[in-house]
């Protein structure tokens, strides 16, 4: 007992020294969560979206669901005060995959395309996987204690083919064309995200057709693609 009551006095005395030898101020801000009047929204991204190919040639259609899945990193760079507006470069991964009824086959004179009864085959789908380059314009009205804010981000996109495949599959019959050299190895075009903290809107439309060189026998195929879904920001 005399022991414990060693211990509580000499807290206590040690307790009193450093009040009175650590300036109040000080004392008050020892356990103050320093708030980053500095912040950047450097962000992680991934998107869910719905593909649709537009411009199409006539009497196409595309069955089923098309989807598409994309995921990266934003540098965030503020160019106001207030930092509620910045400028952002990114680099992210982007798979689109579509279902229709445009089959490409491959003849010893290059490939050939053309459009099917869909209820002749059991599936026909293209698959792309590009590396995306975005450049954004941010508005947001973030605070430096807050992260839950309204946003507008603007851009534009340039994305590069590194992948692409497409498969037709019918009774008696298989097609499989890994890195159709007919697409456009580069894609670009303007994407709009708006939306409240974590969940936002987004839609991106490309400018340059999918294709460089196809046709089917009646006329050029000039797709371009609009994909639009939802972007999660992710600090």
């Amino acid at each position: 007992m005399r022991l414990l009551f060693k211990i509580i006095l000499l807290f206590l005395a040690f307790n009193t020294f450093a009040q009175d030898t650590i300036p109040a101020n000080v004392r008050d801000t020892i356990f103050f969560t320093k708030i980053d009047s500095l912040y950047r929204e450097d962000q992680f991204y991934f998107g869910l979206t719905y593909n649709q190919l537009m411009n199409a040639p006539k009497g196409f259609s595309q069955d089923g669901i098309s989807t598409g899945i994309s995921l990266g990193f934003l540098r965030d760079m503020p160019i106001n005060k207030k930092r509620t507006m910045a400028v952002a470069l990114g680099l992210g991964l982007s798979y689109n995959k579509y279902h229709t009824d445009l089959v490409v086959s491959e003849v010893p004179e290059g490939r050939v395309y053309g459009i099917v009864d869909a209820t002749t085959f059991s599936r026909n789908k293209m698959e792309q996987v590009f590396v995306d380059l975005p450049i954004e314009f941010r508005w947001r009205n973030s605070t430096p204690e807050s992260h839950k804010f309204w946003r507008v981000y603007t851009g534009f996109k340039v994305r590069y083919l590194a992948l692409s495949k497409t498969k037709y599959v019918a009774s008696d019959d298989t097609q499989t064309i890994i890195n159709n050299p007919d697409f456009n190895k580069f894609q670009y075009g303007p994407f709009l995200s708006f939306g409240y903290n974590t969940w936002n809107f987004h839609a991106y439309y490309g400018l340059n057709p999918l294709y460089k060189s196809a046709r089917t026998v009646e006329e050029k195929i000039d797709f371009t693609t609009l994909n639009i879904g939802l972007m999660f920001y992710i600090l």
